[in-house]
């Protein structure tokens, strides 16, 4: 026997109501575009699901700009600039000198708070813990989807435009056959702790050792966050916290006599990471944004900002669709929100390769790699290419 589903109809239908769908579908609201988000997890879940967060200045006036809650000035963390660290030295890039440009840590977590809280305050159909079950008729003017409520109601949204923003495991990419997929994986994992501390150095460090590669990043004034390189099958249970002191310890050591300020480690994680790029980014009347259509190392901090990038070109089309029935912009967003990805591709996977000590020891590579670093330390041309490309290119 057939489920019998409720039908909601709405202009622009949203599968996935992290960070990118939530900004998506506040955007549109602003402009009076009627939109539907679904997501599977439960507002909880992805409130305390603990993910870093480097915001580059244009994703900072996204939120703050449209409206959003304003804690990402009062609660994120400005930084001017970076430490790149080898041969244990410390080489600080200073990105306000280099390109007149800042970033701002603040949680991905907190960057969802915010906007689920925004879609709230304006009433914004926002539906958690729903199972997307079928997404079809792609290549029609009524592109539609099913989905499941917590309470086992079933729903079949018809929409005019529909938008998978449902992460890395898309549901929405993975009905689309026929494209292609661009993709490598990584050797190595990082190993991540939240460690109640005060702050180490006042900027991120980037650290290449003989031992493997390590960040130190913070979160706030009394929590910080860190990763060393590690295998991807390591199991946190196996560290100890002074086992981890000490192995974060060794990859920073230096001549200097560097030394990290040490506290209860209240979070450990294995996080492994890819390359990936789904083309086209779109199908029919489809558009993937955000992890849905592609993922990057997080070694180059571009993850989350290359969601807001998608959000930004994807509404614009939206936004001219809507006002002039013409979907020119519609069928461009994917050559240009690709040209920007793959400009992020290649600088994760540069930052990624000359950082991270090679998993077979390879002795070229990491002499290679040294002296990548030293070029790009040692030249203001250099620092100034890594320092734009960290903070951000300018948005089309």
């Amino acid at each position: 026997m057939a489920t019998e589903r409720t039908i909601l109809k709405t202009q622009v239908g949203i599968v996935g109501g992290g960070p990118a769908g939530l900004m998506l579908a506040h955007l549109l609201a602003k402009t009076g575009i009627e939109n539907i988000v679904v997501e599977s997890r439960d507002h909880e879940t992805i409130r305390n699901t603990h993910r870093a967060g480097i915001l580059e200045s244009g994703s900072v006036k996204m939120l703050t700009d449209t409206g959003v809650d304003g804690r990402v000035l009062t609660h994120g963390d400005e930084h001017a600039g970076i430490d790149l660290r080898f041969n244990g030295e410390s080489h600080p890039l200073d990105f306000t000198d280099l390109v007149d440009a800042t970033v701002t840590l603040y949680a991905q977590n907190e960057v969802f708070v915010d906007l689920a809280s925004a879609r709230a305050r304006d009433s914004g159909d926002v539906r958690y813990s729903c199972e997307v079950t079928a997404v079809f008729d792609l290549e029609t003017e009524t592109p539609k989807f099913h989905f499941t409520d917590e309470s086992g109601n079933g729903f079949e949204v018809h929409c005019d435009i529909l938008v998978g923003a449902d992460g890395s495991r898309s549901f929405c990419r993975r009905a689309v056959p026929g494209t292609q997929d661009f993709k490598i994986e990584y050797p190595f994992a990082w190993f991540g702790i939240l460690t109640e501390a005060p702050k180490s150095a006042p900027e991120l460090i980037y650290a290449n050792s003989p031992h493997g590669f390590a960040l130190i990043s913070q979160r706030s004034e009394t929590v910080q966050r860190m990763y060393f390189q590690c295998d991807p099958n390591e199991n946190t249970d196996d560290w100890s916290e002074d086992r981890i002191w000490s192995e974060l310890q060794r990859r920073v050591d230096g001549p200097d006599g560097f030394t990290l300020k040490t506290g209860n480690i209240f979070d450990k994680t294995v996080l492994k990471f890819r390359s990936f790029v789904r083309e086209p980014l779109s199908h029919g009347r489809m558009f993937l944004i955000g992890d849905a259509g592609h993922t990057v190392p997080p070694t180059g901090a571009k993850g989350l900002n290359l969601a807001f990038a998608d959000v930004k070109v994807l509404f614009e089309a939206l936004d001219s669709f809507y006002a002039t029935r013409n979907d020119a912009l519609l069928h461009g967003y994917s050559d240009l929100a690709l040209k920007r990805v793959w400009k992020a591709q290649n600088f994760s996977y540069w930052m990624t390769s000359m950082l991270h000590t090679p998993v077979d020891a390879d002795p070229f590579m990491a002499k290679r790699a040294l002296g990548e670093l030293d070029t790009v330390t040692s030249s203001r041309y250099g620092q100034q290419y890594l320092a734009e490309s960290y903070t951000g290119w300018p948005h089309s």
